[in-house]
């Protein structure tokens, strides 16, 4: 997927007076935050789960390779295929070649933001297969040729009279005038568009939740039946994943089933968790006759044994974004690519460079709410630190930016300078601003004061007043051990 992260400030400055898309936003904080704390809540161990999850997640980081090497193992075993991808292009070509070589004139896909990185859509359409998103989102995005604005939700961007203008445009074989007021008829619609498509694909081409390493199986977590029809219906299922989404066994399983729905869409369970371990046996009803699973490195495996490296332990639950106040306030098309919010501004730089994506570290108020709800604890705001860091290395910002930097970081390693200074301007603040009526202007700060008011500082400067309680203590004979 073409970047535009570069772009990421007047993406956002359009995101923000766009009140279709703010008014679509508000889904976050009342459905999904308050889903999410409500099923946490009823969970006593949800944290004792992060833990394990986070263990489990290091342990497979640390012998990728061994785990990688057994799931191959594994499905070899069951009569499954394994195509090794070290870049996009590698992947896409492994698809296009599974799907030449059966005749394929129509793929079938459930959601997966892997193929989004790798274009294949549009990869597969310039070589005439056809690809039919089957995921609700997915199918409505792929109408209105608009890219998923969140790894779970992906069409949280849009509205319901958004969704039926698209269908009426889309399904022109029906009745323009006919009622999609309410959510049912829409599905409806969507079921019936796509009912065909299922029976008529060559090719089935899913994502991958987890790869479990002792059985050689595939996992995706769905709440729609989409997905099980993409990979049973067709005669060759194509499993496009990634290296870092192996996990040792069924009972690590069973740790991420507890945490990702609760962590996503604050469910208990989703509607579908679907196992599939090779092509269709002799006593199988129905499945696939062939079984490809694409495992793309993509530049993943640079980060192992790196201090960035748990950012591969991510899960795709979306909880960092649904709780994220940049997010919330621009969406997720504002981040320019695949992965959008915290985990895609600590992530996109990894697999595009910080060169192309250095906005998006910066794109975080580092508040830490999206560290406080990650089910596998990735410190994220740490890694955006860390590739902002990186930009400052590299020269990517502006000469005036980093030698405001570098001021300041001299000033800052002279404790007795800078504590005075910055007690004489907050006292300058607290003159000017009583005598305004608040702080209308600010020198380098103008991207504050130009949409409100900069709070006039009260009482003393924080080292002044933690002076002051020390000095208070030790009065009063009370020692620090």
């Amino acid at each position: 997927m073409s970047s535009s992260c570069s772009s990421f400030k007047q993406n956002a400055a359009v995101a923000i007076h766009d009140p279709k898309l703010q008014g679509a936003l508000g889904k976050l904080g009342d459905g999904l935050q308050a889903r999410r704390a409500a099923a946490v809540g009823q969970l006593p161990e949800f944290d004792a789960l992060r833990n394990d999850a986070q263990r489990i997640k290091r342990q497979v980081m640390a012998d990728l390779d061994c785990y990688l090497e057994q799931f191959e193992s594994k499905v070899l075993e069951q009569g499954g295929q394994v195509h090794w991808a070290s870049t996009a292009d590698d992947a896409r070509n492994a698809v296009l070649d599974i799907c030449q070589k059966v005749g394929a004139k129509t793929v079938t896909k459930g959601k997966s933001m892997v193929t989004e990185e790798l274009e294949l859509n549009n990869f597969l359409a310039d070589n005439g297969i056809e690809p039919v998103e089957t995921d609700l989102g997915e199918y409505i995005l792929q109408l209105r040729k608009e890219a998923p604005s969140h790894i779970v939700v992906p069409a949280v961007h849009l509205q319901q009279d958004d969704i039926a203008k698209t269908f009426v445009k889309s399904h022109a074989q029906l009745d323009p005038s006919r009622d999609l007021t309410e959510p049912e008829r829409l599905v409806g619609e969507a079921r019936e568009a796509l009912r065909e498509r299922f029976f008529a694909a060559d090719v089935g081409i899913t994502g991958a939740n987890y790869m479990v390493a002792e059985t050689g199986s595939t996992v995706i977590v769905t709440n729609e039946g989409n997905g099980d029809l993409t990979q049973t219906l067709p005669k060759v299922h194509v499993v496009v994943t990634t290296i870092e989404r192996v996990i040792p066994t069924l009972e690590d399983l069973s740790t991420f089933l507890r945490l990702l729905p609760r962590s996503a869409t604050g469910q208990e369970a989703t509607a579908y968790v679907t196992l599939s371990s090779g092509p269709k046996r002799e006593d199988d009803w129905h499945g696939p006759q062939e079984f490809h699973v694409v495992i793309l490195d993509g530049g993943r495996s640079e980060l192992l044994g790196s201090e960035n490296q748990d950012v591969l332990n991510c899960i795709r639950c979306g909880a960092c974004m649904n709780h994220c106040p940049v997010y919330g306030a621009v969406g997720g098309h504002a981040y320019g690519w695949v992965y959008p919010g915290p985990i895609g501004s600590a992530l996109t730089p990894a697999l595009i460079g910080v060169e192309k994506s250095s906005a998006l570290p910066n794109a975080s108020t580092f508040c830490g709410r999206c560290v406080e709800v990650c089910p596998v604890k990735i410190p994220l705001t740490d890694i955006m630190r860390r590739w902002r860091v990186e930009e400052q290395t590299k020269k990517l910002t502006s000469p005036f930016q980093r030698a405001g930097l570098s001021a300041w970081a001299w000033l800052a390693t002279r404790p007795g300078l800078y504590q005075a200074l910055t007690g004489l301007t907050a006292w300058g603040m607290k003159v000017v601003g009583r005598r305004r009526g608040g702080l209308t202007r600010l020198p380098f700060a103008s991207g504050w004061t130009q949409y409100r008011n900069f709070p006039t500082p009260e009482g003393k400067t924080f080292h002044a007043q933690m002076k002051q309680k020390a000095k208070t203590k030790a009065n009063l004979g009370v020692r620090y051990e």
